[in-house]
């Protein structure tokens, strides 16, 4: 730091610093330049240790509950690890076997057809799902009547369980005592002996159409947001330009929303890799009915996540390490490719 501080671009404001009502580029004393730097360095110091301090807490938390058991799965995708290995000895008996794990899924016919079928239930969720809260979210921005009352209705679901939600979704499912097997005799509809849930055709849909009325008041939420953040001016001005109520939804109101549907596309990709709770709930833990895939029998709703939990369920530690990564891989793809195609699609 130099000892005058002069220079012919700096206009003669007052250096209030100092205490003094003397233009900027009068000579400072060293010593008062060395005073305001350091008792600005001490002030940052300050405030970062203060700030470290508050997240340390979450950062020791982070560490143990989250970082170190993502480097040790990690570690385990690559050694055969079952529940007969020695615990006590955990990194002496395992037995590495490199890639092997990756390689026994991609050769499994059963591996690919969970991943079908997730594919499937993404394709039936995260569409619906985004169709039906953005129809929601416009209609209760509109000046209805108790829409208070209907944002707060349709939002309960979201706030309960997916094991809860699943299990009320079975009750009514049920064959010979349930709601909709009740309902669909009454008007002589006879469809399904043995219930929804147990048939091949039926099982998925079915479950697919629960989480996508569970999940509706989330998106609702997130579309009403960004909606309710739209300026009136652009509409006004629209409307003004002859535009219909189809041309303002379509030039003003989709393009603003996009980000939240990027959003609900992400979240919906990873929500379905990962789906185990309302599969559990809604086939009593069996994956759904069999049906014959490449001459293998495999269950029809045998969805990657409740897959990955067959595995540590049945003590395969290392395989079910090496699903988890290999679903890690599928999610950064599919989300890569959807931040690419909307980001595109709104330039």
């Amino acid at each position: 730091v130099g000892g005058t501080l002069f220079s012919k671009n700096f206009s003669p404001l007052r250096l209030r610093v100092f205490g003094g009502t003397e233009p900027f580029f009068k000579k400072v004393p060293r010593r008062k330049v060395l005073e305001v730097f350091v008792g600005s360095m001490r002030r940052k110091v300050y405030q970062s240790i203060l700030a470290y301090c508050f997240i340390f807490p979450f950062l020791i938390i982070f560490i143990f509950f989250l970082l170190y058991p993502i480097f040790y799965s990690f570690y385990l995708s690559f050694h055969e690890v079952t529940v007969f290995s020695d615990w006590y000895d955990p990194f002496g008996d395992m037995e590495f076997v490199g890639l092997a794990n990756y390689f026994y899924f991609l050769g499994d016919v059963e591996f690919w057809f969970s991943l079908g079928i997730t594919l499937i239930y993404g394709l039936l969720t995260i569409p619906l799902g985004i169709f039906l809260s953005l129809v929601l979210a416009l209609l209760l921005s509109s000046k209805l009547r108790f829409r208070n009352f209907f944002r707060s209705a349709y939002f309960l679901p979201n706030v309960l369980d997916l094991l809860v939600v699943g299990i009320i979704w079975t009750l009514i499912f049920s064959p010979h005592y349930g709601l909709l097997d009740r309902w669909m005799g009454r008007v002589g509809i006879r469809v399904f002996s043995d219930g929804v849930l147990s048939d091949p055709w039926t099982c998925l849909p079915v479950i697919a159409l629960a989480m996508v009325l569970k999940g509706l008041g989330f998106g609702m939420v997130l579309f009403l947001g960004a909606i309710q953040n739209i300026p009136s001016t652009l509409y006004e001005a629209a409307e003004i330009d002859g535009a219909n109520s189809w041309q303002r939804f379509r030039y003003i109101t989709l393009p603003l929303v996009r980000p939240v549907i990027l959003f609900m596309v992400i979240t919906g990709t990873i929500a379905s890799l990962t789906a185990f709770a309302e599969v559990y709930a809604m086939t009593s833990n069996t994956g759904g009915p069999t049906v014959e895939f490449l001459g293998k029998t495999v269950r029809a709703a045998n969805l990657a996540g409740y897959f990955l939990y067959t595995y540590f369920a049945e003590g395969f530690y290392g395989k079910a390490a090496a699903f988890s990564f290999l679903l890690w891989a599928v999610a950064m793809v599919i989300s890569y490719v959807n931040v690419r195609f909307l980001y595109r699609g709104g330039r």
